[in-house]
């Protein structure tokens, strides 16, 4: 039998969108031939979001929770520390995917941790030119403020259990910022990652403003980097 995943998803808001999405999300798993659940984690939505995922996973694996703010950082937090299988995989509502899920069971048993990357020489980014210029530009920041060697810490990304129950707890950021923490302590570790390509299409017009965006994840990469410095870290704990 192959490893299980636990898929976390967190949505906010997403009334609208789900019955697009989630039947897609569903099938993408079920295409992996694996043992899934899909963890939606609703975070201080308005809309009704959390009834409607209910109804429309209807007997699928899916569990749906809530927080009551919203946070995508908190809400992804929540639902890895909640996952239970062998691989714990990060998707949007709006950016998954069956090909990578293939990718991440067929890795060796060696390997920690799956990146998506979207600045891989052989992915197909299919964004618009400004998305793409930001996604460099925040790989920038990755290697000046951080000192890390990945080149994509958003997107999709598949983690063995025991780096979850390892590395998770410590993850202090919130916001647009957990999963860069884990991946960053990850490597700092010395946890085997291995980023593979993708296809970048967007299903919707992005809801996040860049500009409103840009100086927060600033702040919080610097606030990021003054947290790792107060807390040392072995390289050879793996």
């Amino acid at each position: 039998m192959p490893p299980s995943l636990t898929i976390v998803v967190p949505v906010y808001n997403e009334a609208s969108f789900l019955p697009q999405a989630l039947p897609g999300l569903i099938a993408a798993a079920e295409e992996s031939g694996a043992p899934y659940v899909i963890r939606i984690v609703e975070n201080g939505s308005t809309d009704g979001t959390a009834e409607l995922a209910r109804e429309l996973a209807a007997d699928a694996s899916v569990v749906i929770d809530s927080l009551p703010d919203p946070d995508y950082g908190a809400a992804m937090r929540h639902g890895f520390l909640e996952a239970d299988g062998d691989w714990v995989v990060n998707f949007d509502i709006d950016y998954f995917s069956a090909e990578f899920l293939a990718r991440l069971l067929d890795q060796p048993d060696d390997v920690d941790l799956v990146i998506g990357s979207k600045r891989d020489p052989l992915s197909e980014d299919r964004r618009p030119f400004i998305r793409r210029i930001a996604t460099g530009v925040f790989n920038v920041l990755l290697t000046v403020i951080l000192r890390s060697g990945v080149s994509d810490t958003h997107g999709m990304k598949g983690f063995r259990r025991k780096l979850v129950d390892d590395i998770a707890p410590m993850v202090v950021s919130t916001k647009d910022l957990f999963d860069t923490e884990l991946v960053v302590r990850a490597e700092r570790a010395g946890y085997s990652i291995v980023e593979v390509p993708v296809v970048v299409e967007e299903m919707r017009t992005a809801r996040s403003s860049l500009v409103r965006r840009a100086p927060r994840t600033i702040a919080g990469l610097l606030r990021m980097r003054k947290v790792l410095r107060s807390q040392p870290h072995d390289d050879a704990t793996v």
